[in-house]
């Protein structure tokens, strides 16, 4: 038997503003969409690296507030990358925990996405 990773659904509530977060300020690429017609809810998948996240309007399929624990290499790197976006809505820092460097941001939906360098 093998388990292959997990892959997250957050809710989202606006088309525009998930695409304004996750594809133009966090940097994840598009992999596909899915409606059952025509105005129906999205149904979607997105990328950076190894990370794979399902975006969902449809009611029940997700509770807004979650929390997704992200590990990261190089949280520094992606951190100056984030802020040279000067996107209005967020400005990530990084925090030092006794477990390792942590940023948590949080989308315009209520999910949080703390992403966690750990200390060596």
């Amino acid at each position: 038997m093998h388990l292959s990773a997990g892959i997250p659904i957050l809710r989202i509530f606006s088309e525009e503003k998930a695409r304004e977060f996750y594809l133009d300020f966090l940097g994840f690429s598009l992999e596909w969409e899915h409606r059952f017609g025509d105005d129906f809810p999205l149904y979607t998948q997105i990328k950076r690296s190894d990370l794979i996240l399902h975006l969902s309007e449809h009611y029940g399929d997700a509770t807004p507030g979650s929390t997704i624990f992200v590990p990261i290499q190089e949280i520094g790197v992606f951190q100056a990358e984030l802020q040279a976006k000067s996107y209005r809505y967020a400005k990530p820092g990084v925090e030092a925990m006794p477990w390792g460097q942590i940023m948590e941001i949080t989308d315009p939906f209520g999910n949080r996405l703390r992403f966690c360098e750990r200390s060596k």
